[in-house]
């Protein structure tokens, strides 16, 4: 399908705005460039928010806890922003956390985790899973169910909470009910097909995919296709919570995100994969730019009903 319309008008504007390429950018720059485009996303649901902290291991970790109406304790998602480990915070996560708190009717945890260059791997999945361990032990800090948790992200995001499940696994607590996995960066080596295919002219391209991989892990004891960065690369998948995984058709890393899921089934993971043709990466914050978006938006959130 060629790309959506209205997603087709954003890139045509983007393109005709005169900008230095991220990967001749500072970090700072990137980041307050994102700050702006998450605009692009327009209002979101209206629910309750409170900022908090979660003991981490390098110091307090700023969550922010959005809870939907009625009465608690609820089932909890733990979400973690997009932005290649390098950009992102609670606020560009803002409109994503509020509309699944609304359409999930689940308290959401999103997290502010460490970023790179200046915290290197795997600072960023450290503080996601101190954080997902002080919900399950402390539940009635946000209205939690410790046994209704689940993890989830974007990109980036979605590649911490595929590393956080396989944390949780390992640990044996906490018993997490489902993984949300939305357009997920999991192999950081890029080596997969859609990599080149869709590696310029939508949005995310591999320069800054490229980029982002380096300041992660360059200066770290990690390398790119080392399991505790690149969860494709994990030895086992078995035994992981039931996960639904979201693509988008001229995204690069469609491919990834659809390997890790082909993975996940092999391993005897309950999977639904859902590719959204049309769509580019980051289109899970376009709910006002594109009906499509909504759509995702409303699977997401009906999975994690449906596990709760």
């Amino acid at each position: 399908m060629p790309v959506d319309p209205q997603i087709q008008q954003m890139l045509d504007a983007m393109a005709a705005m005169e900008s230095v390429p991220a990967s001749a950018s500072t970090p700072e720059q990137v980041r307050e460039l994102f700050r702006g485009l998450i605009a692009f996303g327009g209002p979101s649901a209206e629910v309750e928010v409170a900022d908090r902290v979660a003991p981490g291991p390098a110091g307090p970790v700023p969550v922010r806890v959005y809870t939907p109406e009625g009465t608690g304790p609820f089932p909890t998602l733990m979400w973690f922003h997009g932005g290649g480990y390098v950009i992102g915070d609670l606020d560009t996560a803002d409109s994503a956390a509020r509309s699944l708190c609304e359409a999930a009717g689940a308290v959401v945890v999103s997290v502010d985790y460490r970023l790179a260059p200046e915290h290197k791997a795997p600072a960023a999945v450290d503080d996601c899973w101190a954080a997902t361990l002080w919900v399950a032990a402390n539940p009635g800090e946000v209205g939690a169910d410790p046994d209704r948790i689940a993890v989830g992200g974007d990109s980036a995001g979605g590649g911490i909470a595929a590393l956080v499940a396989l944390r949780a696994r390992e640990a044996g607590t906490p018993k997490l009910v489902h993984q949300l996995l939305v357009y997920p960066y999991v192999d950081l080596a890029g080596t997969s097909p859609s990599m080149e295919e869709n590696g310029t002219g939508y949005f995310l391209d591999k320069d800054t995919l490229e980029w982002f991989a380096a300041h992660y892990v360059d200066g770290s004891p990690y390398g790119l296709t080392d399991p505790l960065v690149s969860p494709l690369y994990a030895e086992s998948l078995e035994g992981l919570a039931p996960a639904t995984v979201l693509t988008a058709e001229y995204d690069p890393l469609r491919d990834e995100g659809e390997a890790y899921a082909k993975r996940l089934v092999d391993a005897g993971v309950p999977v639904e994969l859902i590719r959204y043709d049309s769509m580019i990466h980051g289109f899970f914050q376009l709910a006002m730019v594109t009906p499509v978006a909504a759509e995702a938006l409303k699977a997401g959130a009906e999975a994690l009903r449906s596990s709760f």
